[in-house]
């Protein structure tokens, strides 16, 4: 992992807010670009709170962000019994593979217990691999929106 990086809450980032939603843009198009039902503006100012559920951290490299991810109570519908969950996961792609992301899951784990949680979980296409490395278990696979995945999760 490269030296230099913390994760902090995004409450106390702010400034970094419209970088995150150009990020959230890029990557998700389908969710926050033109014409989707999202908005990468609205989501990371509710992932900007201070207490409670969604909250949201940020990597930092060197001070720089460098990756974000956010805590939530809902994810995909017919789930509604399970909470909270990790999502928003995001790590810049030169940064990718360093162990960043992990950092950022940590976090959101560490956030889960602090707020009396005893399990966490998340929903997944692409971060199957992480989450297994970080002691998470596959628990289901479906579809939502036409997309296989996977649903994860992990006693705190």
């Amino acid at each position: 992992m490269p030296g230099g990086v913390t994760v902090e809450r995004l409450s106390r980032h702010l400034d970094a807010l419209p970088l995150l939603a150009q990020w959230f843009k890029a990557e998700w198009p389908a969710w926050y670009g033109p014409g989707g039902r999202g908005s990468a503006e609205r989501d990371l100012q509710e992932f900007s709170a201070e207490r409670g559920l969604p909250t949201g951290v940020i990597a930092l490299l060197n001070g720089s962000p460098c990756g974000v991810a956010a805590l939530k109570e809902r994810s995909i519908p017919g789930h509604e019994h399970l909470s909270p969950w990790a999502a928003a996961g995001f790590v810049v792609p030169s940064h990718r593979g360093q162990g960043i992301g992990q950092r950022l899951l940590y976090a959101l784990e560490a956030e889960a217990k602090t707020q009396g949680f005893q399990h966490i979980f998340c929903a997944s296409a692409t971060a199957g691999t992480l989450l297994l490395r970080s002691q998470w278990s596959l628990t289901e696979s479906t579809v939502h929106e036409g997309k296989s995945l996977g649903i994860y999760a992990k006693a705190l």
